[in-house]
Parts: C-alpha cells; sequence; structure tokens
C-alpha cells in the first residue's frame, strides 16, 4: 500500500470517527435547552452532513483512481515497470548524493 493510499485510508477513518463523536455528541445533547445549544447543535448537524459528503466523495475518488491506475499498468504493463524503475533510480541517485 502506497503513503498516498495510507494517508487517504487515514484520512476516511478520521472522518468517520469525528463523524461517529458528533453523532453522539448531538443525541447526547438533545436534552439541553437554550437557544445557543439549540444553535450549535444545528450548526454541528450541518457541519457532519458535510463530512459526510466530503467523506463519501473521497472514498468514490480513491476507488475511481485505484481502478484508473490498474487498467493503465495492465494495459501498458513494460511502460510501466520501466516508469516505476526509472523514478525508483532517480530516488535513489537524489537520496545518496551528497
Amino acid at each position: 500500500m502506497s503513503t498516498v493510499e495510507q494517508n487517504t485510508d487515514k484520512l476516511i477513518s478520521d472522518l468517520k470517527r469525528v463523524v461517529r463523536d458528533s453523532e453522539e455528541l448531538l443525541q447526547t445533547t438533545a436534552g439541553v435547552v437554550g437557544e445557543k445549544a439549540h444553535d450549535a447543535r444545528e450548526r454541528l448537524a450541518a457541519a457532519l452532513e458535510i463530512a459526510k459528503k466530503t467523506c463519501h466523495k473521497i472514498e468514490e475518488k480513491t476507488i475511481e483512481t485505484a481502478k484508473a491506475a490498474d487498467k493503465t499498468i495492465r494495459e501498458h504493463p513494460y511502460q510501466s515497470i520501466g516508469l516505476a524503475f526509472g523514478i525508483g533510480l532517480l530516488i535513489g541517485v537524489l537520496v545518496t548524493r551528497k
């Protein structure tokens, strides 16, 4: 798994945790009265919906990108190997350079 995939997975996991915690907070504070508490719950609910949509979009985009990369690699296996080798060689040269 690449670093980008790991970061994306971590971001999605973090977003899901925030959504879950926010939903729990909304349920816990449902009995709290007052205009400020009501406004805060409404803002949190709106932010929660946006976070859910963003998380869903990120998941869809990640899957779409992975499928496109897989298709490209399967259509051009030798070019993919050559490109990976070249990038690895370049990184190796840059890392070992003094």
